[in-house]
């Protein structure tokens, strides 16, 4: 073993980068909690959407605003997948097959997820429609 200058700076230049992969570590922990909360936040917007049968006119304002704010926060998931799947560089490496399967799968069900819901609001839309001409 060697000690000297030579020996600390190693040393500091191994703490240093297992501070960096801590940091990282925690970095990804903090943005995993952020698209879970970000995920449960949508699915409770879009939860009476899909149990929803009637839709009671005095009460579609904020049937809408849910609807609109938990399609928003699907789109940004879209374009947040699409992004990682378009534009692997961003990560510095080549993106696997496998990550790449499941990122278009994943794309694709938030796609089908975003027009299902789409569907969902024409339909409450049509069944709610009072009969007759409104004027």
């Amino acid at each position: 073993m060697t000690s000297g200058p030579a020996a600390a700076a190693r040393c500091r230049g191994g703490l240093r980068r297992s501070a960096e992969v801590k940091g990282k570590e925690a970095n990804r922990d903090l943005v995993l909690a952020v698209t879970l909360a970000l995920w449960a936040l949508a699915a409770w917007l879009l939860y009476p959407l899909i149990r929803l049968d009637r839709v009671d006119m005095s009460n579609v304002i904020p049937y809408l605003y849910r609807a609109a704010l938990g399609l928003t926060l699907l789109i940004i998931f879209l374009g947040k997948t699409l992004f990682d799947l378009i534009f692997p560089w961003v990560h510095g490496k080549k993106l696997p097959i496998l990550n790449s399967l499941l990122l278009t799968l994943y794309a694709l069900g938030l796609g089908g997820g975003i027009i299902f819901m789409i569907i969902r609001i024409a339909i409450l839309y049509l069944k709610s429609r009072q009969p007759g001409v409104p004027f």
